[in-house]
C-alpha cells in the first residue's frame, strides 16, 4: 500500500520549527511519508505552520497560504491546512478570506490536527521529533508562552501565559537528541529568565543547564533568549566555569533611552541595563552578546533614537539586529498611542545602526585575525568547509569558511587559525 505524503511547512522562528518537529514524527508513526520545507506539488495533504508576531511575517505566512490555495485550485495538492501562531491569532477571519483552506487549527492543537489527518496522537512520545536541522544541531524548546507585557508584542495573545516544561522531560529530550547524532542544544522559549518558576516556584534555569550539560554526546549549549528584566544572575556562573556551555548571551533589549523603555513597558531603565552588561562581562570573560533593537516606537525622538546609536557605539555589541516598529492589533501600545514615526524614518532608522553594527562586526572581526577557534563544520562548500565558532549561532550570526587537509564531516570540530575577515564572516585554515 502506497503511503499518503504531507509536506510540513514552517514559518517564522525557531520555536515554530520544534512544533512542526513534533508534528512531522506523530505523522510519520501514523505511516504517512512526510517531508518538510519541500517546493512543488503532488502531497496529499500540506501543512503550513504559520508565525503571527509581525506585520511582515504575516504577510509571508498569507502569501504562503495562498499560494497553496492557488496549488488545490488546480488539483497540484490534496488537503490543505493552515496551524501556528496566525491562525491562533486570526482563525475566523481568515477562515472567511480563504475559505479554499480545509480546516485552520490553533498553536496548540497538535492532537486535533493529528486526528484530522487520521493519525492517532501520542503524546508519551511528544519529546521526539524528526529533526529537521543539520543533524548535528537541533532547538531545545523548554517552555510556552510568556508573563511579560512588553508594549509592542503580541506574542503573549497567541502563546498565553509562561508555562515551563519539567527538567526530566527535557533531559529525556535531550537525550534522545544525543543519540541522534545532535552535538549542539541551542535552548530556546519565548524567555527562558521565568524557567521553573510557575513549576518549582524559582528560576531553574542554571539547574536545567547544568542538566543537560550531563547528557553524553552533547558538546555545545546555547541560550536564547533572557531578557534584562527579572534575570537570572545564577547563570552566569554556568556560563562561566561549565565547559559545555557557550559564553554566549542573546538578551534582546530593544532600547536603552528611560522614555522609550518606559513607554514600551520593560520594566528597566537604562542604568540597570548598562549595570548588568557590565556585570555580565565580568563574571563572564569573553562572553559574545547578542541583542535586537526595536527602532520607531511610538513617540520615540530623534533624541531618543541617538540616545540609541551613541549606545551600541559605546557597548559595541558582538551581534546585533534592528526591526523597525509594527504597530500590532491588541497590543498595550496599539490601544494607547499613535503610530506616530513616519515608515520612511522607521526604515531609516534600521538601517543607519545595522551600518553602524556592520563597522562594528568588521573591526571586531579584523582583531581575531591570528587567532584560533574551536569550530563546529556546518557543511562543506566546493573546497571549503563552513562552520562556526561558539560565539555565533546557526542562521543568526557569523560563519568561519576556512580549508582543511583532512577530510572533515557535518558536525565535527576542527581549530582553526583566522588569516581573513569581512564584516560578518571569518576564513582561515584548520591547523
Amino acid at each position: 500500500m502506497t503511503k499518503k505524503r504531507v509536506n510540513v511547512i514552517t514559518m517564522g522562528c525557531s520555536k515554530n520549527l520544534v512544533d512542526s518537529e513534533v508534528l512531522l514524527n506523530q505523522l510519520e508513526r501514523g505511516k504517512w511519508e512526510v517531508v518538510h520545507d519541500a517546493n512543488g506539488g503532488g502531497f496529499d495533504a500540506v501543512v503550513i505552520n504559520t508565525c503571527g508576531f509581525i506585520h511582515d511575517a504575516k504577510q509571508e505566512s498569507i502569501d504562503m497560504i495562498l499560494d497553496y490555495a492557488a496549488a488545490k485550485t488546480r488539483g497540484d495538492i490534496g488537503k490543505l491546512y493552515v496551524m501556528g501562531c496566525l491562525s491562533e491569532r486570526y482563525q475566523k477571519d481568515l477562515e472567511t478570506e480563504i475559505p479554499e483552506v480545509d480546516r485552520y487549527f490553533g498553536k496548540f492543537d497538535m492532537k486535533a490536527m493529528a486526528e484530522e489527518l487520521k493519525v492517532a496522537y501520542h503524546p508519551e512520545y511528544i519529546y521526539e521529533r524528526k529533526i529537521t536541522t543539520p543533524s548535528h544541531f537541533a532547538y531545545l524548546k523548554i517552555s510556552e508562552g510568556c508573563n511579560r507585557s512588553c508594549g509592542f508584542c503580541a506574542i503573549p495573545m497567541m502563546t498565553g501565559r509562561h508555562k515551563s516544561r519539567s527538567m526530566e522531560d527535557l533531559v529525556k529530550e535531550a537525550r534522545y537528541l544525543a543519540k541522534r547524532g545532535v552535538k549542539e542544544i541551542l535552548i530556546i522559549a519565548q524567555d527562558l529568565s521565568y524557567y521553573g518558576i510557575d513549576l518549582y516556584g524559582k528560576s531553574r534555569l542554571a539547574d536545567l543547564v547544568n542538566a543537560v550539560s550531563e547528557v553524553e554526546g552533547i558538546e555545545w549549549i546555547r541560550l536564547h533568549y533572557l531578557y534584562p528584566s527579572r534575570f537570572p544572575y545564577d547563570i552566569l556562573p554556568v556560563m562561566r566555569e561549565n565547559p559545555k556551555v557557550c559564553r554566549y548571551l542573546d538578551m534582546p533589549l530593544q532600547h536603552v533611552a528611560d522614555p522609550v523603555l518606559k513607554r514600551m513597558m520593560r520594566h528597566v531603565t537604562r542604568e540597570e541595563t548598562e549595570a548588568l552588561i557590565k556585570l555580565v562581562k565580568q563574571e563572564v570573560p569573553g562572553v559574545a552578546i547578542r541583542t535586537t533593537m526595536l527602532v520607531g516606537y511610538p513617540g520615540e525622538t530623534e533624541e531618543d533614537f541617538q540616545a540609541l546609536k551613541q549606545f551600541i557605539i559605546d557597548t559595541r555589541f558582538d551581534r546585533l539586529g534592528v526591526f523597525p516598529y509594527s504597530h500590532e492589533e491588541g497590543t498595550y501600545a496599539y490601544a494607547k498611542f499613535d503610530d506616530d514615526v513616519p515608515e520612511e524614518v522607521k526604515q531609516a532608522r534600521a538601517e543607519e545602526l545595522m551600518e553602524l553594527q556592520q563597522q562594528i562586526s568588521l573591526e571586531l572581526n579584523e582583531d581575531k585575525i591570528g587567532l584560533k577557534f574551536h569550530v563546529i563544520v556546518d557543511r562543506k562548500e566546493g573546497d571549503s568547509y563552513v562552520g562556526r565558532t561558539r560565539f555565533d549561532s546557526p542562521e543568526v550570526d557569523g560563519e568561519v569558511i576556512f580549508s582543511s587537509a583532512i577530510s572533515l564531516k557535518p558536525g565535527d570540530f576542527a581549530t582553526v587559525k583566522v588569516t581573513g575577515a569581512e564584516d560578518f564572516d571569518l576564513f582561515g585554515a584548520a591547523v
